[in-house]
Parts: structure tokens; C-alpha cells; sequence
């Protein structure tokens, strides 16, 4: 209950303070690529329930590939590669958490696709509202650059990330309170004005593609 209170007042807090942001975002992405604002994708939620995730979308609107993303994606657009970068793209998810879909700690929302629902540990991940951020999702904030630099970066995801995503969600659970996750959305939010300044000194100048468009729908 209190954790669904702080849950409540900081998504409230947070989406006043960002609304000047989401408006400059909103308007950048609607200049710089054709499509909508925001990327809605359905996800995994608490008791495996489904519900549609929220971003701002980074990727062309006619994309599609895997259910991961690699760092030099032909996906991405420009803006929508600095968004990810700064972890900018994940900010709509704070209506998500005001609905009580999500909460700001917790494990990552999955595609169902990715989901076993006859598998103990995803059933026991899944007994709380998945979260922004969690240890997993800061172990592997360089996800998409890790799998770039692996032969088979699906068979990677796959047997590799997504099973110790899992395991360090889990230990999590185990030892989990409210001072844990204030000291979690603090490591987080470093990470992010960290990745901001970095992307402010160091600006992306490579824009390869190393894999084939296939056009389609958005997996970010």
C-alpha cells in the first residue's frame, strides 16, 4: 500500500515537472519523422496481466525486426537514437504508472511472446507491477551496444540477458523496501543525467546501417 502511494504522489510530481519536456519531445518528433508521438506496444503486466506500454517513439514508423535492439539499428531514427540514449523514450511511462500498471521499481515489462506462463520464475516475477527501472535494467542499461558486438544477438538476448534479467529481478524481490528503491530511482536517475551530458559532449556522428530495412510495425 505504501509503495503504491509513493507511487501515485511521485508519477503525479513527476508528470507536472516534465510537462514542459514532453511538449518539446512531442513537437521535435513530430518535426523530425512521420508517425505518431507515442509507440504503444502490448506488454506483460503484474499477475501477467496485459496492458500497453508508452513511449516516445524512436524508431521509423514502418520498422520492423527483432524484439530487441541493437545499437546502430536501421530502426532508429536520429532524434529517436539520442532519446534512447538518454533513456528520455521511457518518460510516458510515468501515465503508466499513475494508472497502476507499472510502478517506478520493478521488473521490466516483457512482450507476452517472450513469456513461458507455465514457467515458475516468470510467474514469480510477475507477482508485482513490472517497473521503470530495477537492477537488471541497470546492469544492461547498454543493452542494444552489448548485442551489436555478439555473433547471434537474438540467440543472445535470448539464453543469455533475458534469463539473468530474470534471476537479478528475482533476487531483488527477495530483499526488496522502500529505502531499496528510493537508492534504485537515485542510481537511475544518475545514470540518465550521466548519459545526457555524455550524449551533450560526445554526439552520435555514425549513422551505419549494418542490417536491411524491413518495413512493418515498430519493436522497439
Amino acid at each position: 500500500m505504501l509503495k503504491r502511494l509513493f507511487d501515485i504522489v511521485l508519477s503525479i510530481s513527476s508528470l507536472l515537472l516534465f510537462l514542459p519536456i514532453f511538449i518539446l519531445l512531442a513537437i521535435a518528433i513530430r518535426i523530425t519523422s512521420r508517425g505518431p508521438v507515442l509507440f504503444r506496444q502490448l506488454r506483460t503486466g503484474r499477475d501477467l496481466r496485459p496492458f500497453y506500454i508508452l513511449k516516445f517513439r524512436t524508431m521509423l514508423s514502418n520498422a520492423n525486426g527483432p524484439a530487441f535492439t541493437l545499437d546502430l539499428d536501421p530502426r532508429i531514427t536520429p532524434l529517436g537514437y539520442w532519446l534512447r540514449r538518454t533513456k528520455l523514450d521511457e518518460l510516458p511511462q510515468l501515465w503508466n504508472i499513475l494508472r497502476g500498471e507499472m510502478s517506478f521499481v520493478g521488473p521490466r515489462p516483457l512482450m507476452p511472446e517472450l513469456i513461458d506462463p507455465n514457467c515458475r520464475s516468470y510467474r514469480r516475477l510477475f507477482r508485482v507491477r513490472p517497473g521503470l527501472t530495477d537492477p537488471a535494467s541497470i546492469k544492461y542499461v547498454n543493452e542494444g551496444f552489448l548485442l551489436q558486438h555478439v555473433e547471434d544477438p537474438e540467440r543472445y538476448f535470448l539464453e543469455v540477458i533475458a534469463r539473468d534479467k530474470v534471476r537479478l529481478s528475482l533476487a531483488y524481490q527477495r530483499s526488496a523496501s522502500l529505502v531499496t528503491d528510493l537508492q534504485l530511482i537515485a542510481h537511475t536517475i544518475h545514470i540518465c543525467h550521466r548519459s545526457i551530458v555524455q550524449s551533450a559532449i560526445q554526439p552520435r556522428t555514425d549513422r551505419s546501417r549494418p542490417r536491411a530495412h524491413r518495413p512493418a510495425t515498430e519493436q522497439p
